[in-house]
């Protein structure tokens, strides 16, 4: 095939092709600017994106006793018999054979916390808790290992302020120093 042949066999591949990406389906529609507001509910670790409310840990205990103790355990502490791992505890045990991975131990923020709790809990009605029972939740689940004081109000102020045991126990997978290079 001559060069002229090949240039106008891929000009003739380009313009198909972006043709028929330019085509859809012709089902949906764009999301909405609400709807996509409703969904952009990440939380970063310093804190952006938290929602405005503030929760103690009496009030957390109360939010966590109804609806997260039955999967849990009380306390935070599951074990048998319980269908989800325990919350508390197992600090000092990461370097062992079996490590506890609770937010205790295991998580570096606690505005991890926040974020899944608000995603995902309670299993049985995800994102049905308001700000001010999922702060109080986050202050009850973070005074279980002495995190927070039991006298703990927590809000989008205190919350990324938290300093969490195993802060340093992770090392970012992008290398900021050589930028492109993955760890």
């Amino acid at each position: 095939m001559s060069p002229f042949s090949c240039a106008l066999a891929g000009l003739a591949a380009g313009l198909l092709g972006s043709a028929a990406l330019a085509q859809t389906p012709g089902i949906g529609r764009p999301a909405t600017g609400e709807e996509i507001a409703g969904w952009n509910i990440d939380v970063a670790p310093d804190g952006a994106g938290l929602p405005a409310g503030r929760g103690t840990v009496r009030k957390g205990e109360k939010v966590y006793a109804r609806a997260c103790a039955s999967c849990h355990g009380p306390a935070g502490r599951a074990g048998p018999g319980f269908s989800a791992p325990p919350l508390a505890g197992g600090q000092g045990s990461l370097a062992t054979a079996h490590p506890d991975r609770t937010v205790g131990s295991y998580w570096p923020y606690a505005t991890t916390l926040f974020d899944y709790v608000r995603r995902a809990m309670p299993y049985d009605a995800p994102e049905s808790l308001t700000a001010d029972q999922l702060y109080g939740v986050c202050a009850y689940i973070l005074s279980l290992d002495g995190i927070v004081g039991e006298n703990a109000e927590l809000d989008a102020k205190s919350l990324p302020g938290i300093r969490m045991p195993n802060r340093t126990g992770f090392r970012p997978a992008y290398d900021e120093e050589r930028k492109g290079v993955w760890r």
